[in-house]
C-alpha cells in the first residue's frame, strides 16, 4: 500500500483538468465538498494517485452530481452522497482493502444502472479497463468502449438525454431531487419485461442502492447472463 504522501501528486494534479471539463461541458455538475479526513481516507484505499482524474475526483470532492442527480459519479462522499468509492465497492468487487478488485464500480444512476471498469471480473477477453454499464432493461453489462477519463467527459459534455431516452418519465426532475445519493428508483413491473417498457405506466419507489444493486445481480443471474 503506498502512503498518503505518495498518491497526492501537487506539480501535475489532475483536478484542474477536471474542472476544465466540467467548466467547458454542457451538461449540469454539482460538485459535492469533501470532507478531508473522509477524502484521505478514501484515496489511500483506492490506492490511485491525484494525477488521475479518478484519485482527483476521490481526493477533491464528496462526488459529482451529474443532470441534476440522475449520475452520481462516486468520490469520498458527502452527505447528499453518502457513499465514497472504496466503501461501495468493499463487498461488491473486494472484500478487504488492499485486494486488487476484478472490476470497480464508479457511478451509478437513479434507475439502478451501474458503471464499472472492467479488470476481468465482468468480461474476460474483451474491454480490460473499459467501462461497462450494467443495464437495468437487459440485466447485461454493456462495454461503453471507453475508459474513466472518456466516462467523465460523458459526464460532462455526453448526449445523456439521449442515453436514458428510455428511461426518463414526465416529471423525473421532481422525483429524483426529492432523493439521495444513497436511493435510487425501484419500478415494477421490471424495466427488462415487457410491461416494464413503458416509463408512464410502471410504478417506481425509491430505496437503497444497496438493494437495487443485490436485486439487478440476483436477477442476472437468474435470467443466466
Amino acid at each position: 500500500m503506498r502512503t498518503l504522501n505518495e498518491l497526492i501528486n501537487t506539480k501535475e494534479p489532475g483536478w484542474d483538468l477536471v474542472k476544465d471539463w466540467i467548466n467547458k461541458g454542457s451538461n449540469h455538475i454539482e460538485i459535492l465538498p469533501k470532507d478531508s479526513a473522509r477524502a484521505e481516507q478514501a484515496l489511500y484505499q483506492t490506492q490511485v494517485t491525484t494525477r488521475s482524474p479518478m484519485g482527483a475526483i476521490i481526493y477533491e470532492t464528496g462526488g459529482l452530481l451529474v443532470d441534476h442527480g440522475w449520475i452520481r459519479v462516486l468520490g469520498s462522499g458527502h452527505e447528499k452522497l453518502d457513499r465514497s468509492l472504496p466503501a461501495w465497492n468493499e463487498g461488491k468487487s473486494f472484500t478487504q482493502t488492499g485486494e486488487q478488485p476484478s472490476f470497480l464500480l464508479i457511478a451509478d444512476d437513479v434507475t439502478g444502472g451501474f458503471f464499472a471498469i472492467n479488470n476481468g471480473g465482468i468480461a474476460t477477453q474483451e474491454g480490460i479497463s473499459s467501462v461497462f454499464y450494467f443495464a437495468p432493461d437487459a440485466l447485461e453489462w454493456e462495454n461503453m468502449e471507453i475508459g474513466y477519463s472518456d466516462f467523465i467527459g460523458f459526464c460532462c459534455s455526453g448526449d445523456i438525454e439521449g442515453f436514458y431516452k428510455a428511461f426518463r418519465w414526465k416529471g423525473w426532475q421532481e422525483d429524483v431531487a426529492k432523493m439521495n445519493g444513497t436511493q435510487g428508483m425501484s419500478f415494477y413491473p421490471f424495466l427488462f419485461t415487457k410491461e416494464g417498457k413503458d416509463m408512464e405506466k410502471v410504478s417506481r419507489k425509491p430505496v437503497p442502492m444497496e438493494e437495487l444493486w443485490l436485486l439487478q445481480m440476483q436477477l442476472k443471474q437468474q435470467a443466466g447472463h
